[in-house]
């Protein structure tokens, strides 16, 4: 279904349903909810009052987050809609310890770095994988879980520096209307509907849900670059027997997008041009469509066992030509700048069938108690790309391009095919050893195959080259954490962790890395382990403060070959290490508060590379990160917040001469007013004091942030 189509059954839909002769009936269903319905509704995370979520959403964490021994932040949807997040990206913004990267030619989408390691691949919804080149849009989201530090054991390949899980919106018991309207400056236009019903028809509890996006806008402060988004999540929650329960659900969003490669590097900094400064085409594009069709399954076989049963297909295809500026090696800065635009060209097709079983089980053993999960997971994947450049493309002017059209050619280069299959078996127990004392303790052992064919070809389309590679990784992952309960309102633990990252992680996403191609085929998996310690503490009733020190090590990181260019080696060795501290929830009945501040050293500590200098920071970290929200809900109706945000210097590449910018405050500022119960008015204010700053990395370009945005909201919440 194409952009336009999907617009167009959507328009239909609110016509139908909103617009016309069913809004009465929609409406005054939704008013059938008194005050304890509402309550009872706040309870699942749906308000947007409520900050914190202490529950998480994984069968595999049997514990609260606060008993749960990792470093865990959650950005619940209430959340979300107070700071105006708009794409995934929005939402990350407000996590410490997560820092963002820019797209390259041969994938885009979001590019997350947390604690100082890149999880572009470790993003998963609702636990399982997520892997998709594309930029994730949270209207269907219930709340983010960004699980830092290595995960291997719950997650299976990646997961270096944590993983970042999107929780959907599921049907609930009680009837729900909301229409949120927004428009803004940067020509922003954006309505969300979701609606909730319950279906007797279908059982007791039965119910449905749809959730509805239109989304377009541009960039504050930068020129050319757009984005439009459509979407639509249909749900089904129903009850199969006595003891089950099933949800039925897809998801699919469509995008169509100007992108944004930003500025080129000169002597090692961004360009020294203003903000809305655009180098590629106007008619560059990115295309995508996801998507996602799962089944959950719940049954509860005794009062002490249930079993999770998940079966997901999900399917995405990108259509793209992008211009990455860069200065041209024959011009001189000082006399005349003149910017190469390489124009790369790429279509892909992902897909990938996954199940997940997952058993659990609580029982005694002499004093002891135990609560074990014994779980299995395969899945099979595949992905297809094939990839062009552009030839004889005009620069432009550093100080004055022009955008233009693309009139130029580009042949495919290089056409790929990956196929991989995974299968992974676990066990976690959490052993209550007596009141105040827990062992948690977890194995898993992941075996990944992939089978890589490409084919490499002249600009005339003439053959060059083709290679086959096959290559199997089996791995096996710990994690061990005691944990100390003096109190029950506060939990203090010690764990360790490790995690593997393979030469396929990225299956046929060339140069990234992470992907298989002859320079890697040999290499066994990069290996990781960490030690955190750490407390959590709940403040009253609903205030959640966390601290951990941590230390994460990649003790065989790829590295290139000194003496065979293009090849790499298990040569180097990377670590992390620093503390954390976050507070998230209410400080009193009218206050809320999220936010913290973590703090990472970095260092490249062993490497083959002769321009590497010793103790390097690691790219794309900062070493100091801060961000804060404070939310007041005053008496009369009137609801405000605030927000700071602090992101240090970093560096996009390790080597020298090196390439860095520079560390950056952004402010924020939000006011709603409560008409009625049903209606509200929102202002959210982003970057009040239009901070210049740059906010994606990469070593061959980097991306400015937005600048000071507008964005006015009409929410009918019913």
């Amino acid at each position: 279904m194409m952009l336009k189509d999907l617009r167009s059954a959507w328009s239909g839909l609110l016509k139908r349903s909103w617009l016309g002769a069913g809004v009465p009936a929609l409406f005054q269903a939704g008013a059938l909810a008194q005050e304890q319905q509402i309550e009872e509704v706040l309870v699942v995370g749906e308000s947007q009052s409520d900050y914190l979520v202490d529950e998480l959403s994984q069968e595999k964490f049997t514990e609260s987050l606060r008993d749960t021994p990792q470093s865990i932040t959650t950005l619940s949807a209430g959340l979300l809609a107070d700071r105006a997040a708009m794409s995934l990206n929005d939402a990350l913004r407000n996590v410490p310890g997560i820092t963002l990267g820019a797209g390259e030619f041969s994938w885009q989408g979001n590019n997350p770095s947390i604690r100082g390691f890149n999880s572009r691949n470790d993003m998963f919804m609702d636990g399982m994988r997520d892997f998709g080149s594309y930029y994730r849009d949270p209207f269907n989201l219930d709340s983010v879980e960004v699980l830092q530090g290595p995960s291997s054991v719950i997650f299976g390949r990646g997961s270096t520096g944590g993983v970042i899980n999107q929780v959907s919106k599921i049907p609930v018991p009680d009837p729900l209307r909301r229409l949120h309207i927004n428009a803004g400056n940067a020509a922003t236009r954006r309505i969300t509907a979701d609606v909730n019903q319950p279906f007797s028809l279908l059982g007791q509890r039965a119910a449905v849900r749809i959730n509805l996006l239109d989304h377009k806008g541009e960039v504050a402060g930068r020129d050319q670059a757009r984005s439009e988004r459509a979407g639509i999540a249909p749900s089904l929650f129903i009850e199969v027997g006595p003891d089950s329960e099933l949800v039925l659900s897809h998801l699919h969003q469509d995008a169509e997008s100007v992108p944004d490669y930003g500025l080129p590097w000169i002597a090692g900094e961004p360009a020294p041009v203003s903000r809305d400064s655009y180098y590629g085409f106007r008619d560059d594009f990115i295309d995508t469509e996801t998507d996602v069709t799962s089944l959950t399954l719940n049954h509860q076989l005794s009062a002490n066992a249930r079993f999770n049963f998940q079966l997901r297909y999900a399917d995405y295809t990108r259509d793209s030509r992008i211009s990455e500026p860069q200065l041209l090696a024959s011009t001189d800065p000082q006399v005349d700048p003149r910017i190469g635009r390489f124009v790369f060209r790429g279509e892909s097709t992902e897909s990938m069938l996954q199940g997940q079983l997952n058993a659990l089980f609580s029982f005694d053993t002499g004093a002891m108690s135990h609560k074990i999960v014994v779980g299995w997971e395969a899945s099979s994947e595949d992905s297809s790309p094939s990839f062009g450049f552009g030839e004889n493309v005009p620069g432009t002017s550093l100080f004055n391009p022009v955008a233009g059209e693309f009139s130029g050619a580009t042949p495919v280069a290089l056409d790929a095919d990956t196929d991989a299959s995974s299968a992974a078996v676990y066990l976690l127990d959490t052993i209550q050893l007596s009141q105040r004392w827990q062992l948690m303790a977890g194995v898993r052992r992941d075996r990944f195959a992939t089978d890589y064919a490409e084919r490499r070809f002249e600009s005339a389309g003439t053959l060059l080259a083709q290679n086959r590679i096959r290559s199997t990784d089996a791995e096996t992952s710990y994690r061990l954490a005691l944990i100390y309960k003096p109190a029950e309102s506060l939990t203090w633990y010690a764990g360790l962790g490790t995690s593997f990252n393979p030469s396929t992680e990225g299956l046929s996403q060339i140069s990234s890395g992470r992907n298989l191609t002859v320079s890697n085929v040999n290499l066994e998996p990069e290996e990781n382990r960490s030690t955190e310690v750490g407390v959590k503490w709940e403040l009253g009733s609903g205030l959640l403060l966390d601290a951990a020190l941590f230390n994460i090590e990649k003790t065989n990181a790829r590295v290139p070959d000194p003496n065979n260019p293009g090849f790499n080696l298990l040569a180097g060795e990377q670590r992390v290490r620093g503390y954390a501290v976050n507070i998230n929830g209410m400080l009193s009945e009218r206050w809320q508060v999220a936010g913290g501040y973590t703090y990472l050293d970095s260092a490249q500590e062993e490497t083959l590379q002769v321009n590497v200098p010793a103790d390097s920071p690691l790219q794309n970290v900062a070493e100091h990160n801060f961000s804060l929200w404070v939310y007041y809900d005053t008496p009369i109706g009137l609801h405000m917040g605030a927000g700071a945000r602090f992101v240090d210097d970093r560096r996009a590449t390790i080597t020298l001469p090196g390439k860095a910018v520079d560390g950056y405050w952004s402010f924020d500022a939000m006011a709603k007013y409560s008409i009625n119960e049903n209606l509200t008015l929102k202002l959210n204010l982003t970057n009040l004091a239009d901070e210049y700053y740059f906010d994606q990395l990469h070593p061959w370009h980097v991306i400015p942030g937005p600048g000071f945005a507008s964005v006015f909201a009409l929410n009918l919440d019913y």
